[in-house]
């Protein structure tokens, strides 16, 4: 029998193989990378489908609700709107390739009630149980502190005060407070003003113990009037997000919630808060993709 003498097989040193490893690991992170990159642009770039859905006028019919000062008022000169809401209306309209307009309220709750019956397509909420019947959310773009005013003379001094047998708090109807606290609020009892900015003087009025709003609402009422001082710390974090009616389906409710991801994290909104002077408001972290 002859032997046959066998050398090594031919392959692979183990460094060629960590090479060859590592290259195939690099393409497959950028393949993934490409991919979000590609989905991230086709986020930014609406289909016919889109456009339709979030303008079948032909304009993007935006609800501001004048009711937030965080989020938009009126122009002294103009009366026109302006604000965060405003600019990310003007935004996304561009986005869009059409024009906006402008669905106007004075409370949360006729911002709300636009949106929901169709009269206006997209508008400005804090997210709430409530408001999501008929309503898709995007995720936060901004948020707001809800805070307590009382009397100088209150014997009121921490917000675990307020829930107490016999106190009274006003608040305005149908607003993200109003929701909030009536699950909340176990003892006290809720009074309600037409609108947010229509709190302060109503809570004074009819001798109410607590007025409840956004926090820099009842800072400028209470310096407006004096006499007033705001309870330390906070009673509720609001999250503020862009809605749009469920009727316009899926397709534009990712497009709307990718929007805001975008302009939270191109400094759209934080750029939009220094603009308009906004203090004590926050940009919410961008969800992660």
């Amino acid at each position: 029998m002859t032997a046959t003498l066998r050398g090594p097989r031919p392959g692979f040193s183990p460094m060629a193989l960590a090479v060859v490893a590592s290259l195939l690991g690099w393409g497959l992170h950028s393949s993934v990378q490409a991919q979000d990159d590609a989905a991230a642009r086709a986020s930014r770039v609406p289909t016919n489908r889109v456009v339709q859905a979030l303008a079948p006028t032909g304009r993007l019919r935006a609800s501001i609700n004048l009711g937030n000062p965080i989020l938009a008022g009126t122009d002294p000169a103009t009366g026109a709107p302006r604000g965060v809401s405003v600019d990310l209306s003007h935004a996304l309209a561009q986005r869009l390739g059409v024009e906006v307009a402008f669905v106007v309220s004075d409370a949360a709750a006729k911002s709300v009630e636009a949106v929901r019956s169709e009269q206006a397509d997209i508008g400005f909420f804090a997210v709430d149980p409530l408001r999501g019947e008929g309503i898709a959310f995007t995720g936060p773009y901004v948020l707001i502190e809800g805070a307590y005013l009382v009397r100088q003379d209150s014997p009121l001094k921490t917000n675990e005060d307020v829930d107490r047998p016999g106190r009274t708090v006003m608040v305005g109807q149908g607003s993200a407070y109003d929701l909030f606290l009536m699950r909340e609020l176990k003892a006290a009892s809720l009074l309600r003003a037409p609108t947010s900015p229509a709190v302060v003087d109503r809570f004074l009025a009819q001798g109410a113990d607590v007025a409840a709003g956004v926090k820099q609402q009842l800072e400028a009422d209470a310096k407006r009037l004096g006499g007033l001082r705001l309870l330390p710390g906070r009673f509720m974090v609001i999250q503020q997000a862009m809605g749009l009616p469920k009727t316009r389906g899926q397709e534009a409710s990712a497009f709307l919630a990718a929007f805001v991801e975008d302009m939270k994290a191109s400094g759209f909104v934080a750029d939009a808060l220094i603009r308009h002077g906004i203090q004590g408001a926050s940009v919410a972290p961008v969800a992660p993709r």
